[in-house]
Formats: structure tokens, C-alpha cells, sequence
């Protein structure tokens, strides 16, 4: 039986004023200065920022970027932005002068909302040194201004209107904008919805960027079913566990980097479990690695690894469920959510069986609405409307997801392509080896070689390529797929989600 496709208000304010009206005295959002808002306190609060921002003329169709970490304040701005029908920008606070710099020029910012300060970087000289030649005002502040809510004029009505504009970096040099609307990223929660079924009593705490399209889907959780959000401003791996903990977590998420500190934070700990409440880990942003879904069941409780997948043109396309079988969870990103179609299309363009390997495309109801750059748009769809993810995968019978890779993440070794997923897999899987990440580098011999950066694994100091080759074959990995070079590194570089920076890798070590 098909998942039921959860029924939202037509806009995302009528989202807030709805779980309001239904539960206004449940705590939504926590932080770790033991700040608490309510639902109803949310929806107040976003209506007199909303009403103070109207005051400096930001209304219907004002275009705001914002670069602000996970906190209360940010989401209580998302939500005024909403109310006011503002066309937002988020932008994630990591991003410096060039990516803000095309963010907003191609956006065509009216407005940079921004602290003045934060964890010892100026973003107020950032947005006013950009702002002087793009053209837009800055409101660098730690407290928003407030209003008369009397003063609004009325919320955005049901319209699909595009107001919503995020940006990925995806494989180009440039920043990709992919344009939603409020149903489109209010879709992007029903996955999560339909599989995981948070309720009530679910506490998840945010711990990635909430600029991130992740952010705002969400929150949309949270206010279908009541479920609290704990934020994090920035990441910890010694504290940030243990307040998890204390906060009661019931779910956590979202990559490797996060679940190697849960799982450190579990064993220094000692033998009681650190997340009595704990129901499993979510993945997203990035692949889990095999072993970590076994490990987590084992170290921590609760069911394990239940991952999941999405684009920021297409928001959490796929969740595991609590119901899944262990095989399920530990090799698969789950299946697609309600409504959404998918389709798995080989390199040579035909649609490929259930169980065979090939580019999954979607299609669904929280697709995005085109690029901000047009010149984009021909080669997103498919003939047939699907949006081109540029992952490759399987689907299983069940309908179950595996991410095999990306279709530009081929190394073409003497002719042959060879996946760097299935070879990072094979490594991940070697004890010495806590992080690693396989490029392909240029070749004069065979074309590419296959390039292993590797983090190592506490307490060890040594690894050597004919070890790794050896583990290689080992496990059955076809000769021309052992890798030919290896590099040792303090961190894989990741980025905010959890995602390998591979074209920084690639450039470093690129052959002169």
C-alpha cells in the first residue's frame, strides 16, 4: 500500500498558525542556552519581526539573503520572511567573499540579514565590503528589531509562488539556485513523515546549517507533528553529544563525522547508555559508510542507521523506516517518499530493471521550480520531467534506494569505469582507516589512477599502500580498482553537511 501524501496548508505560515492553533503550549525549539519557544511563542515572535522588518519596507517579493547560524533568532526570522511573503536567500555561514558575492548578485539581494560577529568571523565587514558593489543594504544585528503585528498586511495568499531560493554547490565551480515554493519545501518533509513517523514526544536536535534546504523541511516536521528541534549553533564533538543527550534525544543525525562523536562520546561514557531515549540515527547529506548502521546498533541502541537521501532541487527524496530490516538499513537510503516517482536510467539512456545499476531521476511534489540561472534548466529534466540527480543507484524490488555513486565521481581507468564509492566502501571497512576519500587523478599510463586520502584511525600512526592492496583483494575488489596512490591527512575535508569536498582533494593533489 502506497504511503499517504500528508495534507499542508497551501502556504508555509499557515503551516505555523495551524500546529499553533492545534498544540500552542508545546515546546518547538530549544537551544544550548537553555532558551525554549513554544509553538504559539514562535508563531508571536516571527509576526513582530515580521511587523519590524515591514517597518524598514521589507514586504511581498523583497528579496532577503541571510547568512546566520542554527538558532532560535534564525528560525524566528524564517518564519517572518514567510509571513511577510519575502523572497529568502539563506546562505550558509561557512561561505565566504566569492560564494556570498554570486549568491546575491545572481539572486539580486535587496537585503543581507547577518550578525555582526560569529565564532570569531566578521560578517559584518563580509556583507558590507560585498554589499558596496553588488547594491544591496545590510542589517548586521544579534537582536531583530520588532513591531506592532496590528501593522501587517495580510499573510501571502494559497498562489505556489517561487520565494524561496537555495543554493548548492553541486559540481560546477559556481553555486546552483534552485527555486521553491512554500508546498515544494513543506514537501520535502513528507518522506520523514511517512517513514519515520515522528510524533510528540520525538526530540532531533539540529546540528547542521538550517540555511541548508534541510533546515526548513525540518522544521516542517516539527510543526506537523510537534516534534522538538534542539539547535546547535556549531558542532562540538566533546560537548555537543553530551547536551544532546541531556536534551533527550530521540533521534540524531546526520553524517559520519556526527555519528563518530556520538559513538566517542558512548564509549568514554562508559557501559550505561548515553541516550537512554534514543530510537536511531538518521542519516543525510551524505552515504553512510558500510559497518557504521552495525556499530551504532551495537554501541549505542536503538535501530541503527536509518538513512536517507535528497538533493537540494529535490529535498529528502527517500527515508528508511524503523520497520526496515537490518540489511535495509545498513545498505540502502531507503524508498522514495509519497507521491514522488523515480526512474533509473542507464548511460546509455534506457530505463534500467529494478536491481541494475543506473542514474536515478525524480519526480514528485517537492521538485524545484528551475535555476536561478536559466541557462541551467535544459539539461535538469528528462524528456519525460524527471530531475536529473547525477547519482547513481539501484532500486531494489522493495523499492529501496542504494547510492552507488555519481555519475562525474567515475575514474576511467585504462577504459573502464570504475565507481570511487565501491572503492571507498572496501576501505572504510579496514580497521586502521577512520576516514577516507577516493579521487581520480590524471594518468599518463593508464588514462586515471585511483587516489586514497585517508584519515587514520585513533592509535594508529602507519599505513602503507600495499596494505590497503592488499585488504583490497581481500575483499574480492577487481585488480584495476585498488588504489595506486595513498594519502595520509589530519581530517578528510567535508563540508557542512557531511559531504567529501573532492574538487578541493582532486586539486591538491593534482600532478604539476
Amino acid at each position: 500500500m502506497p504511503d499517504e501524501i500528508p495534507q499542508h496548508p497551501p502556504t508555509y505560515w499557515g503551516l505555523i498558525v495551524e500546529r499553533a492553533a492545534a498544540t500552542p503550549d508545546v515546546v518547538l525549539l530549544e537551544d544550548e542556552a537553555g532558551r525554549s519557544v513554544t509553538v504559539a511563542q514562535y508563531r508571536d515572535k516571527a509576526e513582530r519581526v515580521a511587523a519590524g522588518l515591514h517597518a524598514q519596507g521589507v514586504g511581498a517579493g523583497t528579496r532577503v539573503s541571510w547568512q546566520l547560524p542554527t538558532a532560535i533568532d534564525t528560525l524566528v526570522l524564517l518564519a517572518a520572511l514567510a509571513r511577510l511573503g519575502a523572497v529568502q536567500s539563506p546562505i550558509i555561514p561557512i561561505l565566504r567573499e566569492r560564494e556570498v558575492r554570486y549568491i546575491t548578485t545572481e539572486a539580486r539581494t535587496e537585503l543581507l540579514i547577518t550578525r555582526p560577529e560569529w565564532r570569531g568571523f566578521d560578517y559584518e565587514a563580509l556583507a558590507t565590503s560585498i554589499a558596496a558593489g553588488v547594491g544591496f543594504r545590510v542589517l548586521a544585528t544579534d537582536t531583530l528589531a520588532t513591531g506592532d503585528p496590528s501593522t501587517l498586511p495580510p499573510p501571502p495568499g494559497p498562489e505556489p509562488t517561487v520565494r524561496w531560493l537555495y543554493y548548492t554547490s553541486g559540481s560546477t565551480s559556481d553555486p546552483k539556485g534552485a527555486w521553491h515554493t512554500d508546498p515544494s519545501v513543506m514537501a520535502g518533509a513528507n518522506a520523514w513523515l511517512a517513514k519515520l513517523a515522528p510524533t510528540v514526544d520525538d526530540v532531533y536536535p539540529v546540528a547542521f546549517p538550517v540555511a541548508h534546504i534541510g533546515g526548513v523541511c525540518m522544521l516542517a516536521v516539527a510543526l506537523v507533528t510537534g516534534m522538538r528541534l534542539v539547535l546547535v549553533e556549531a558542532f562540538d564533538a566533546q560537548r555537543s553529544p553530551h547536551f544532546m543527550a541531556e536534551r533527550g534525544a530521540t533521534m540524531l543525525g546526520s553524517a559520519l563525522p556526527f555519528f563518530q562523536a556520538y559513538l566517542a562520546a558512548q564509549r568514554a561514557h562508559g557501559p550505561e547508555p548515553l541516550f537512554p531515549r534514543l530510537r536511531g540515527c538518521v542519516s543525510g547529506g551524505a552515504p553512510k559508510p558500510p559497518g557504521i548502521h552495525d556499530e551504532i546498533k551495537e554501541t549505542l541502541g536503538g535501530a541503527g542507521v536509518i538513512g536517507s537521501w535528497g538533493l537540494t532541487e529535490f529535498p529528502i527524496a527517500s527515508s528508511g523506516s524503523f520497520h526496515d530490516t537490518d540489511e535495509q538499513m545498513s545498505a540502502t537510503e531507503g524508498a522514495v517518499g509519497p507521491g514522488i516517482e523515480i526512474r533509473v536510467v542507464g548511460l546509455d539512456g534506457l530505463d534500467q530493471p529494478r536491481g541494475m545499476e543506473g542514474e536515478l531521476r525524480l519526480r514528485g511534489p517537492q521538485m524545484f521550480h528551475g535555476y536561478a540561472n536559466p541557462a541551467l534548466d535544459a539539461d535538469a529534466l528528462d524528456e519525460q520531467g524527471f530531475f536529473r540527480t547525477g547519482d547513481l543507484g539501484i532500486v531494489a524490488p522493495t523499492g529501496h534506494v542504494t547510492i552507488t555513486g555519481r555519475v562525474k565521481d567515475i575514474i576511467i581507468r585504462n577504459a573502464e569505469n570504475i565507481a570511487a564509492s565501491e572503492i571507498e566502501d572496501a576501505l572504510h571497512l579496514h580497521p586502521s582507516i577512520a576516514d577516507v576519500a577516493v579521487i581520480g587523478l590524471p594518468d599518463p599510463r593508464t588514462g586515471e589512477r585511483a587516489c586514497a586520502v585517508v584519515k587514520l584511525a585513533d592509535g594508529v600512526t602507519s599505513l602503507s599502500l600495499v596494505e590497503i592492496a592488499e585488504h583490497c583483494r581481500e575483499l574480492g575488489l577487481a585488480r584495476q580498482k585498488v588504489p595506486e596512490q595513498l594519502e595520509i591527512v589530519d581530517e578528510v575535508p567535508r563540508n557542512a553537511m557531511g559531504k567529501i569536498e573532492k574538487p578541493a582533494l582532486r586539486k591538491r593533489y593534482a600532478p604539476e
